[in-house]
Parts: structure tokens; sequence; C-alpha cells
């Protein structure tokens, strides 16, 4: 029974999420890895063009687990000062399935202000249509006591619901600094689907840090730099801050993050927001413009024990980066880091 009692508990959490508006849009550990996803003003933060495909496998331990992958595209248009973006991201959660798939454009344009320091303002609009098999679904009138039915007349059909969305973000950054925030659903659509009212909560996100350079140059080969970097979002009454940094040196990137909000904030008593502390290790290929990262979170909650953790991935390919620039149409590569 302990199976049937994890697999009802998933399923729990999962309609909760879809009735009272509880939910959180998927996250990721390496959030700078996946930048179309985190700001539509990192759209086209390249010389040139760049593909990236991330992956995470969240708590995979737990019987449908969460699964997030994405593929997105960038470009930079020197000519225009401007950036444009498409991602496609599905999210996949619980044993009955319940998916949310996301087609993104974005447009950012690159403002500089002083001399040292430029703004990124950028837009967002997207479609998204989410889904859930209710026939993977274990019902009350299915459970005996010597196990389950296979039926029940509780199953209806199973539906499917598209709203659109947008986004807006700005990006505030120097050679060794930045700063940003983005907010995303700013048309709040029903997501519902059972023919209740169910909008999606305003998701904010707040990023930063800081670029210490120990030798070599910067975007150089022999660069040697250690990042310092954080990020926070908040949907609804959840909220989440990561915090941690890379060590970057030649071609090897290895970094440490906690996500928490321990001793600030606690859902209920006994329950603190203390989330993970994640390792990452990742290589770049210079010559071919290739980079690929591996990252693990820890769980260090109540849920130690339960969970596996979780797994990301991502790679990042860059192509067309010697693009002919006149010259007051300098390139501007924001510093936050690839991975």
């Amino acid at each position: 029974m302990n199976k049937l009692k994890l697999y009802i508990l998933t399923l729990l959490i999962l309609l909760q999420g879809s009735t009272f508006v509880n939910a959180q849009d998927p996250h990721f550990t390496q959030f700078y890895a996946a930048p179309l996803y985190l700001s539509p003003s990192l759209a086209g933060t390249t010389a040139g063009g760049r593909a990236i495909i991330n992956f995470r496998d969240q708590w995979p331990a737990i019987p449908g687990a969460f699964v997030t992958y994405s593929l997105g595209v960038d470009h930079y248009l020197p000519r225009f000062n401007s950036g444009l973006g498409f991602f496609i991201m599905r999210d996949q959660a619980g044993s009955g399935k319940l998916a949310t798939t996301n087609v993104a454009f974005q447009y950012t344009y690159n403002i500089m202000l002083f001399k040292k320091w430029s703004i990124r303002p950028g837009i967002q609009f997207y479609h998204s249509q989410r889904s859930i098999q209710f026939s993977e679904l274990i019902f009350n009138d299915q459970i005996t006591q010597s196990g389950t039915n296979s039926t029940s007349v509780e199953v209806p059909s199973d539906p499917k619901v598209g709203y659109f969305d947008f986004a807006f973000s700005m990006v505030a950054y120097s050679m060794k600094q930045w700063f940003g925030f983005t907010i995303d659903h700013i048309a709040r659509p029903n997501q519902s689907l059972t023919n209740t009212i169910s909008h999606i909560p305003v998701r904010f996100i707040m990023f930063g840090g800081y670029k210490f350079m120990i030798g070599g140059r910067m975007g150089g080969y022999s660069e040697e730099s250690f990042n310092l970097a954080w990020n926070y979002r908040a949907q609804g009454k959840f909220d989440q801050f990561d915090i941690g940094g890379y060590w970057t040196k030649y071609q090897f990137v290895v970094g440490l993050w906690y996500r928490g909000l321990p001793g600030l904030k606690a859902y209920r008593p006994g329950y603190m927001n203390d989330d993970m502390l994640a390792v990452l290790a990742g290589y770049e290929f210079k010559s071919m413009g290739l980079k690929i990262a591996y990252s693990y979170d820890f769980t260090v909650s109540k849920l130690v024990a339960k969970t596996a953790g979780a797994h990301e991935i991502s790679i990042q390919y860059l192509f067309n980066q010697n693009q002919k620039v006149r010259k007051k149409h300098r390139t501007v590569v924001v510093p936050c880091p690839k991975f």
C-alpha cells in the first residue's frame, strides 16, 4: 500500500495546484543556462546565434517525477541593436502526466545609458497548452481493502486547455555586474482543466551577480574568474531564493548552489523554507562553440530520504559569432554566467 499512498499523495498535490492556484512554474538549477526562460531580456546576449537544450528530472524516486525539457534559439541583430528569441518548453508532472507546453517568441533592445552601463528591456508572447490523462489516475471508488479496481465512474475525458500569455523584463549591466527582473503571466490566464476558475498567479523573478576576475582576459581562453550570482522567484504564496557561485578556468567550470529561505520564512511551523544544495560541473569546447554542464540537487528538506534529488543537463551551441558590426553598433555581451 505504500506505493499506492505515494500515487494518491501525488494526485492530491496536482489537483490542489489546479484547483486552488497553489502551483508553481518549473524552475532550473542552471537558470543561467536557460536564459530565454529566465528573462526575455537575455535573448541575443551573445555576439551572434545560440541554440540551447535543457533537461531536468526532479525527484525521480517519486512516482511520476517532475520532468522538464526545453529547446531555445536566439540571435543578436547588430544592425538593429536587438535580440530575438524563440523557445519551446514542456513540463510533465505526476502519475497523471499533467503536462504544460509553452511556445514563446521574444524581443529585446539594447540601450546604452552611460559609458559603462546598459539596459535591455524585453518582452515575450507565448501560447501554452495544458493537459492531463485522467485514465492514468486512481480515484476513490477504485480503492478497496484488497487493492484497486480497474474501472471508475468518476473518470472524465482527458481535457486540454490552451491560452495566450505574455511577460516583461529588464536587465541592467556593466562589464562585471548585472541585475534584472522578469514579470511573467501578466495576462493571468485561466488554466483550469475541470471547468472551474484557476488563474495562473503572476510570477516575479529578480536575479543578479558580480564577476570577479582572477587572471587572464575576460572572455578569452585563459580567463580565470569567479561569478557570485543569485536568483529570487515568487509566485502566489510560494517563493524561492538561489545563491551560489561559479569558478571558471580555461575550459572548465564548477559551481555550488543553495536554495532556500531558512529563518526568514516557513510555510507552517516546523517546515522551514529549506530546499537543496546543488553541485555543477561543465566544460566548454571553445573551438566548436559548444558548452555542456551537469548539475545534481541534494535535497536538504524533510523530503531528503524520499526524492533522490534532481538531475539537470544543459547543452549550448554558439554559431555565427563573427558578424560584421558597424562601429556605432558595437557587440554588447551581458557578463552573467552561461551555466
